[in-house]
Formats: C-alpha cells, sequence, structure tokens
C-alpha cells in the first residue's frame, strides 16, 4: 500500500474516532444529565407525596380555613423544601377536591375547595438547566434558560368514612322484682335456669366488652386466621363457644370476679351445637379498617343477643311460671322468631348509595329481635274486682224480667212468685277463670340514610328508626299453633260471663250447675299497635371507639292505655241454650247492646293494670320497648391512614 493511501485511511480513521468521542461525550452529558433529572425529579415527587399524605391524614380543608396548605408546606419544610412565597421555581400548590373513575376506569381529581375527600399537592423546583438541553437548543434556535422547572403531582385520599349503630336494651337498672323475670327468661331462652341477683345483672349492665378483643379471641378459638374478620363472621360457632370467648376477654382484661361468674353461669347453660354464625349478631362491612373494630359492647346486651340468637335457631319456646302483683299464676312461652343484630360498622357512603340499588347492598342496620309471646293468666282476683262486679250487677237489674220470662229464671235470686218459695230455678253467674294474651312483636329497626363529613366540627349522621309493629290478641288460645310459623293462630272468644242455673228446693238445696242456661258474654280483641317511622339525626355524633351518642324515638307503653290500644276489644252476648224464639232472643240481644258497651269499658280498666306490668317488664327484660328504639351512632370522617390514589 502507497504511503499516500496509508495516510488518507489514517485521517478517515481519525475522523471516525473524534466523530465516536463526541457521540459518547454527548451520550455521557445525556446520561449524567438525565440522572440527575431523575434524581431530582424523584426528590421532588417524594416532596410532594408526603406533603399530601400528611394534610390528608391530619383532615386538612381548603375552606373555611386553609389548613390543607399549611400542613402540606409543614412536610415540605421538615423534608428541605422550602416554600419561597412568590417564587414560581420553589412552589407549593395545594387543592382540595373530590374524586371520580371515568369510563376508562381511570381516576380523576376535580378541584373544588368545599370538599375534602383528596387533597392535591402540585411541588415545582427550578434545577440548572443540564449541558445536554442547552446543546439541543443551541442547534435547534429555542432560547437557552439557565432554569429547568421541574413538577411533581400527588394525590392522596382520606381514609374513608365509618360509621356504627348500636342498638340496646333499655334496662338501666335491675331491682331485686326484675331479677327473677330476667333469670326466667334469659335462661329460658338458652333451655335452662338461671340464678342472678338483682346486683349481677346490673353488673353485666355497666360492663363493656372491648369489640377488635372478641372478635380477635373467638379467630383464635375458631382457628381461623388473624385478622381475617370476613371468614370470622362466616364461621359455625355456638352458643356456649360465644359466651366463652366472653368470658376470656373479660378475664384478660380483669374485670370484676362476680360479672365474670355470672357470665360463666350463663355459659354453662348454653347450647353447644354450632348452628350461630357471628355474622348473624355483629355486623362488619367487607374492608372496614381494624382500627373501627377498637369498640365496645354492653356485657349484658351481648349476652342477652347470644340467647336470642340461640333461641331463633332452636324448636324450644322460654316457658316460666311468675306470680305478679297478687293476680295468680302467670304462665309466660316466648320464642324468638328473628333474632337481634346488634351492632353494624361500615362505610356511610357505600351504604348511602347502595340504598339506591334492588336489593339495597352494604347497609349499616341493626334491629332487636322479633319475639312472640303467649300468656296465660289465672285471675282468682276476678270475682273481687269492683268495677267488673258492678258490671255484672247492671246486667241483671235491667233483663231480670225479659231473661225470666224468656227462660223462667229467678235472676239473683229475686223472687217472682209464691212457688219460687219453695221451687225454682235461680241464675248462677261465673267470670272466667284465665285469660290468654298473644303477642307478636316485630323487632325495631335503624339503618343509616345519610351523612355529612363536610368538617369535622360540623359532622352528622342521620338514621331512619321504624319501631316495633305488635299484634295483641286476647282469647282462648290454642296453644299447639301459637308458635308456629306457617299455621295461623287460632282464636276462639273466651266466655267472660256465663249466666248459667241452678234448680233449688228452699232457695237453699240447690243442684248441679247448669252452664249456659242463660247465655253469656264473649269476649275477644285482636289488635294491631302500629309502627313509628322517623328520622334520628345525630350531630354532634360520637367518635369511633368512643361510648355511642344514644337517641330514643318515641316511647310508647304497649298497653297503657286499653281504650285506644284495645280498639278490637268485643264483647258479644252468646244465646241461651235450649229453643228460644228469634223474638226474644233479639229482645235481649238488642237490651244488651248499651251494657255490653259499658262492660268494655270495664274490662279495658281492669286488664290495663293487669297487663302493663307483665307485657312491658317482660318485653324490656327482652330488649324490646314498642313505640320506642334506642339507638347509638358512631362516626368518624376518615378512620385510618390516608393513602395515595393518583
Amino acid at each position: 500500500m502507497s504511503p499516500r493511501l496509508r495516510s488518507r485511511q489514517r485521517g478517515a480513521i481519525g475522523l471516525m474516532a473524534t466523530a465516536t468521542l463526541a457521540l459518547a461525550l454527548v451520550f455521557m452529558f445525556l446520561a449524567v444529565d438525565s440522572g440527575r433529572l431523575y434524581l431530582e425529579k424523584r426528590k421532588l415527587q417524594s416532596i410532594a407525596d408526603s406533603s399530601a399524605l400528611e394534610a390528608a391524614s391530619r383532615g386538612g380543608v381548603c375552606t373555611p380555613s386553609t389548613t390543607a396548605n399549611d400542613y402540606a408546606v409543614q412536610n415540605a419544610t421538615r423534608n428541605g423544601f422550602t416554600v419561597v412565597a412568590g417564587d414560581s421555581t420553589r412552589g407549593l400548590a395545594v387543592a382540595c377536591g373530590s374524586l371520580a373513575t371515568n369510563a376508562s376506569n381511570i381516576r380523576v381529581f376535580t378541584a373544588d375547595p368545599t370538599k375534602s375527600d383528596a387533597i392535591r399537592v402540585i411541588a415545582t423546583r427550578g434545577v440548572p438547566t443540564g449541558i445536554a438541553s442547552g446543546i439541543w437548543n443551541l442547534f435547534t434556535g429555542a432560547a437557552i434558560s439557565m432554569q429547568t422547572n421541574l413538577t411533581a403531582t400527588a394525590v392522596a385520599a382520606f381514609a374513608p368514612p365509618v360509621a356504627q349503630l348500636t342498638i340496646r336494651s333499655n334496662l338501666a337498672t335491675v331491682d331485686s322484682t326484675k331479677s327473677p323475670l330476667l333469670n326466667a327468661t334469659l335462661g329460658g331462652l338458652l333451655g335452662g335456669s338461671l340464678s342472678i341477683t338483682a346486683a349481677g345483672y346490673n353488673g353485666l349492665l355497666g360492663t363493656n366488652v372491648n369489640l377488635l378483643s372478641y372478635l380477635d379471641q373467638l379467630a383464635l378459638q375458631l382457628h381461623v386466621q388473624a385478622g381475617d374478620y370476613d371468614a370470622l363472621l362466616k364461621t359455625a360457632v355456638s352458643a356456649s363457644q360465644l359466651i366463652d370467648a366472653t368470658v376470656k376477654v373479660l378475664q384478660n382484661n380483669g374485670a370484676a370476679v362476680s360479672v365474670v361468674t355470672d357470665a360463666l353461669s350463663i355459659q354453662a347453660i348454653a347450647p353447644n351445637t354450632q348452628l350461630l354464625t357471628v355474622g348473624d349478631l355483629l355486623k362488619v362491612a367487607t374492608g372496614t379498617p381494624a382500627a373501627a373494630l377498637n369498640t365496645n359492647v354492653q356485657l349484658f346486651g351481648l349476652l342477652q343477643g347470644v340467647a336470642q340468637l340461640s333461641n331463633s335457631k332452636g324448636a324450644v319456646s322460654a316457658a316460666m311460671q311468675i306470680n305478679l302483683l297478687g293476680l295468680g299464676n302467670v304462665s309466660i312461652q316466648t320464642k324468638v322468631i328473628e333474632a337481634p343484630q346488634l351492632s353494624a360498622i361500615g362505610n356511610p357512603y357505600k351504604a348511602k348509595v347502595g340504598l339506591t340499588q334492588t336489593p339495597k347492598v352494604d347497609q349499616i342496620f341493626v334491629r332487636t329481635a322479633q319475639v312472640r309471646t303467649l300468656i296465660s293468666i289465672d285471675l282468682p282476683v276476678l270475682n273481687t274486682v269492683s268495677a267488673l262486679a258492678s258490671a255484672v250487677t247492671s246486667i241483671t237489674t235491667p233483663v231480670t224480667g225479659i231473661v225470666s220470662n224468656l227462660l223462667n229464671l229467678n235472676l239473683g235470686g229475686v223472687i217472682n212468685s209464691v212457688l219460687c218459695a219453695v221451687v225454682c230455678d235461680t241464675t248462677d253467674i261465673e267470670l272466667a277463670s284465665r285469660l290468654d294474651i298473644l303477642i307478636e312483636a316485630g323487632g325495631a329497626q335503624s339503618y343509616v340514610s345519610d351523612f355529612s363529613c363536610a368538617s369535622t366540627a360540623t359532622k352528622s349522621l342521620t338514621v331512619q328508626a321504624t319501631t316495633a309493629l305488635a299484634t295483641l290478641t286476647v282469647g282462648d288460645i290454642d296453644k299447639t299453633t301459637a308458635f308456629s310459623s306457617s299455621a295461623p293462630v287460632a282464636v276462639q272468644p273466651i266466655r267472660l260471663i256465663d249466666i248459667g242455673s241452678r234448680h233449688c228446693v228452699l232457695l237453699v238445696l240447690c243442684g248441679t250447675r247448669v252452664a249456659g242456661k242463660g247465655g253469656g258474654l264473649l269476649l275477644k280483641a285482636q289488635s294491631t299497635i302500629g309502627s313509628q317511622s322517623g328520622a334520628l339525626y345525630y350531630m354532634p355524633v360520637a367518635e369511633m371507639n368512643q361510648p355511642p351518642t344514644y337517641q330514643t324515638l318515641g316511647s310508647t307503653n304497649l298497653v297503657a292505655s286499653l281504650s285506644g290500644t284495645l280498639t278490637g276489644l268485643q264483647v258479644t252476648y252468646a244465646p241461651p241454650s235450649g229453643s228460644v224464639s228469634s223474638g226474644a232472643l233479639a229482645g235481649v240481644a238488642g237490651l244488651l247492646t248499651t251494657i255490653t258497651n259499658t262492660l268494655v269499658g270495664a274490662i279495658q280498666s281492669l286488664l290495663s293494670p293487669i297487663l302493663d306490668p307483665i307485657l312491658n317488664t317482660l318485653l324490656k327484660a327482652l330488649g324490646i320497648t314498642l313505640g320506642g328504639a334506642e339507638v347509638g351512632a358512631n362516626l368518624t370522617c376518615h378512620m385510618g391512614r390516608a393513602y395515595l390514589v393518583i
């Protein structure tokens, strides 16, 4: 190869080497600049992220105050990013607003200073322009700036709101007269017997159980993974296991020995068949933060709910005998038709949206038990009640002539002839000795319908409450159908007053009584006590993990005024036995119309003081007050930690 050709090759190689080195240098500058800008951008993004998270976690707002901006600036300053007012190269723009998901399932932030569902932070920082950028601008003819502004955007959403509803027994204290009924009721529901004093029940009423500890203890006993509350709520469990978990939580928390002992007494008679689930009693919505479960439930309400839940799954009704107010024996049978749901925790926003769906979903819903109670009263004192005696006297006096002619009777022992002084038939009036009352009481229920979290100071919760609907039946009730869920309850009128006769000689030697010879008065009642519905507005409302804010919707005694309650009370005349002309019967029936109207009032005034203590005390023992619902509410607008969404 000639020297000239070799010289040309050296020149070409030199040019290629120079171009390669220049290109390598450009790439080096590009890599250095890109790395520098990446690190700066990453630092700036971390500033935006942490500032947005702190502003959201601390509940910052943009109006009426600017706490969201203050919290974000404080966080940035602590992390070495000093915001300079009026300097666009070192700024922090904070905005409040709401989040929505568009048709492409992408979250979109909409600025709105009146809302605080999410907070957006845009951090801006100026950095020196890189060499590569400067060279590029030099070749493209663009203006060369010594500063390049970097921006980072972060949107943090508040933790979701959490609300809790609680419905509880209206018993505040228990005296010595109530404890026997509570023992019979609570023990009967579980299929055994109890002997807890009034002081013992007051201890149960005044003790709370931490719900989170209770669920964790149940998970341990049932071998469910810790923290998997969705699985726990669906796991089969027995009444004995539910109460045993309560006892262990009480022991771990150092509860009074007497309270633990009374809880153990209840557990000792609780069925051990796994027919129940925790979710039947307590409802926790999916996704509820564990922190929301760190709340308390009343021990008595929890034990009572377990007993009622157990009874609703079994076939046995609770039976008891009591002696009340000297009225004689009172036989009571109670069956829980629908179990209570004592507490519910969930997201009020989802609950509100779920109301518009069919079927309704994500509801925060509680209810008391629905029970059917049959009460049979032996009434030995009916004959001594002056109101009823006066009513009976008012019957015999006006109709003496008519019924005497009709049946040839000597009503009231009045002598109608000389012959009657020797031989005659006299009336013998008997009063009913037993009264059956059937109560079908539907559970009071409440659910969250709306909420407001505009600010912590003005947060509120709206609850729709419907109080219990009851059907009260008085008469002669067939006990075989009283607790049937399919066959209708068979009710026959009772013969309140029976006009019989006796054949007497010299008004002293009288034969066997003939029942119904002069007819009688029949009593039957079927009345519905209408439910009440209304809104309970909670503002202020307690935070989660605090004692609930309680409200009561109405308060009505079941039979405080029978003249209004027992609108279906009817007293009818039963005709006498034997063949009697229709005209004579019509005369008696017509005359008795006025008397029966008077008698209705007498019976109502008689039944009210008898039924009030039985029914109201019994239903309160079951945690039910007809016409009233005591509902507790809690609301925390942002429960748990904030999180980045954009």
